[in-house]
């Protein structure tokens, strides 16, 4: 793969003409040159269903008088730019008011994305319809007339459906539509079927030419879905509703599957489809920094014009972050990721699509990610096929109940050493009524009180001793076997209500122990409550402090890595082994809330002096700041752990230990 790629939209209406009149092959170029790229994703079909191509499997659009894909791709290759080509497989408005037949319907027989026709929008068509065949001829088309470096299919995914061919094959299998398992399992196999027909499609063709389906969400612990792909590209725009939590936690997932992937980020402030919106340089230089340093190639999303002009502007601040990445290459090619913690996230623990657009970060994973990168803890997103030995420590957050699978990989992974840190429901049976794994507590029950308190029998880092409120469910238990309690609860006078309220906000505790509120045993340590979910959203500093404290306390010694890097930084450890060194990623930026719901990234503060301490078991020969190659003061203690001092980070800096 290419490590500085653009996905180039192009969705045009047949409302507007002169379509490419302002194309320049030179221009075209120089913008590619001016952004140093390397690939850009060209487009064949658009949402509204149109070629800008000639073609006899489409329509070319209506005006359009020119191969307008066939000029992007002689001019990229020219200048030596690889050239992936977009068709949208799932959306095709043209069609859509031709066939409404052949569309996606939900249970109250409304059409998807927009419910109807009446409406500005976007409808999904159905792969078990004649749409399918239509698609694959215009795929075939692109693969045979030009020279394309790879086929990118956007707005696919697992779908539930209720269009009248779908109901009428459950009813044929005699299976009943309204039964929503009988419903998924169809969708997933209609998925399956399309995406095995795009692979032939193309192989007949231009055998092993990359293809990627988009869904705009890589859905953790399901490979096989994943595996339908010829490599990954982690649609994750910070502004356009991923947030800057989704892609650490997409990465880290990915980067365990042995899959070429790349992040994915935009211009824009917002999101696609948005023209003269711009993110400041510095917000890209650090998206694109954040993607090499969990092992990913980047790609930055753009919409030509209608006329067919790059914008210039765009490709400054494009250039920026790809001067940077370009000078980082060297570092950052062939990598594999160092974590001493697995976080066995909860939709890994799912087993089967729900056949929707799902949560692209859940509220449990979502806190758990966000806690692990302020406490510079190298982590990894597992699933059930990934090797548990290879952590110290499994992280089990909220709400992960335990499979007869799941439990016999955990009890191996507590034999070979290992520790668990989990939370709320985390360790219960399926049924919810007892704990499947020894955590050192016995489970009584739901607690009655909402919220309820912690009182722990640690001192915090910032606040000391008190009794601490926690939001969310918790969890009743008793100590049992080998448990020792680390904090314990407290429970309100009563829960809020009309007759029964203290306050503007809830009751205070009695400030009496009502048993166990975090315990540790030889399998781990267990919180009572659901604190990750709360962190994502009440983001209360105890609950951090708390979660850090178990996970150092489990890691002890053996922690890998060691800095001063404040919570806003992002640290990762790479290695390359085929070069014999590792590489530590140090990052900083603070986002800040613009508007409603959108954080932005514009001024980068240097920080000065920050420490790090690594520990590789083995001698290293040399430390330096890359790409500048200026040499790094360091010293090896008596446990094979490096110590250095990076003078200064601006966003993003790279050291490497050469062994």
């Amino acid at each position: 793969m290419h490590f500085r790629q653009v996905h180039l939209d192009f969705h045009t209406s047949e409302a507007i003409s002169g379509i490419g009149r302002d194309f320049n092959k030179g221009q075209f170029q120089d913008m590619l040159r001016k952004g140093h790229v390397d690939s850009i994703t060209v487009f064949s079909k658009c949402h509204h269903g149109w070629a800008y191509h000639p073609s006899e499997a489409n329509e070319t659009h209506p005006h359009l008088t020119f191969d307008l894909l066939g000029e992007m791709i002689e001019a990229a290759h020219d200048i030596g730019v690889k050239t992936p080509v977009y068709l949208s497989a799932g959306v095709d408005e043209k069609l859509a008011r031709r066939h409404p037949e052949w569309l996606i319907r939900d249970i109250n027989d409304n059409t998807i994305w927009v419910d109807g026709f009446m409406k500005p929008g976007y409808h999904h068509f159905c792969m078990n319809s004649p749409y399918l065949d239509v698609l694959l001829r215009q795929i075939d088309e692109v693969v045979r007339r030009y020279d394309a470096d790879g086929i990118f299919l956007d707005i696919v995914a697992v779908r539930k459906c209720y269009c009248h061919k779908c109901v009428s094959q459950l009813l044929s299998e005699g299976k009943d539509p309204r039964n929503l398992k009988a419903v998924i399992d169809q969708g997933e196999r209609i998925y399956a079927e399309y995406t095995r027909r795009v692979r032939e499609t193309v192989d007949a063709v231009k055998p092993g030419l990359p293809v990627f389906h988009n869904g705009g969400h890589i859905r953790r612990g399901r490979r096989d879905l994943a595996a339908m792909n010829s490599h990954l590209e982690l649609e994750s725009l910070p502004t356009g509703g991923w947030g800057y939590d989704h892609f650490p936690l997409s990465a880290r997932y990915a980067q365990g599957l042995g899959m070429p992937f790349l992040g994915m980020t935009g211009k824009f402030h917002t999101s696609w489809g948005e023209f003269g919106g711009y993110k400041h340089p510095n917000a890209l230089r650090y998206e694109t920094a954040l993607s090499i340093a969990n092992g990913a190639c980047c790609s930055i999303g753009d919409q030509l014009h209608p006329e067919g002009r790059m914008d210039p502007a765009t490709y400054s601040i494009i250039g920026a972050a790809y001067a940077e990445v370009e000078s980082k290459e060297p570092w950052c090619a062939n990598v594999q990721s160092i974590a001493d913690v697995g976080l066995f996230t909860i939709e890994a623990a799912a087993t089967r699509s729900d056949g929707d657009e799902v949560d692209r970060t859940g509220n449990s994973d979502a806190g758990a990610v966000r806690m692990l990168l302020e406490g510079n803890i190298l982590f990894d997103v597992i699933d059930m096929e990934s090797d548990f030995n290879c952590y110290r420590v499994i992280i089990l957050p909220d709400r992960i109940l335990i499979t007869s699978e799941l439990e016999t990989k955990l009890n191996d992974f507590l034999a070979q050493g290992g520790r668990l840190l989990a939370s709320g429901e985390s360790g219960l049976n399926l049924e919810g009524t007892e704990f499947s794994i020894d955590l050192g507590v016995r489970y009584t029950g739901m607690s009655p009180y909402k919220p309820s308190y912690f009182h722990p029998h640690f001192a915090l880092e910032s606040v000391k001793e008190a009794s601490f409120v926690f939001y969310s469910k918790g969890q009743q238990v008793e100590l049992s076997g080998e448990g020792m309690m680390l904090g314990h609860r407290e429970n309100p006078y009563f829960n809020r209500d009309v007759y029964t309220f203290c306050s503007h906000q809830h009751t205070p505790s009695t400030l009496q122990s009502n048993g166990p509120g975090m315990v540790e045993s030889s399998s781990g340590i267990y919180i009572a409550w659901n604190v990750f979910e709360e962190y994502a959203t009440v983001g209360s500093l105890v609950l951090k402090e708390t979660v850090l404290y178990a996970l150092n306390k489990l890691l002890g010694s053996s922690k890998t890595l060691s800095t001063n890097l404040p919570a806003q930084g992002i640290v990762t450890l790479m290695e390359q082994p085929s070069e014999q060194r590792f590489v530590n990623h140090l990052l900083y930026a603070v986002p800040v809330k613009r508007g409603k719901g959108i954080e932005v990234i514009e001024d980068l503060v240097p920080l000065f002096e920050t420490k790090v301490s690594v520990r590789l078991d083995k001698p290293v020969k040399r430390v330096y700041l890359a790409p500048q190659m200026t040499e790094l003061a360091f010293e090896m203690d008596s446990t094979g752990t490096v110590h250095y001092e990076v003078p200064r980070i601006d966003c993003h800096q790279m050291v490497v230990m050469e062994v």
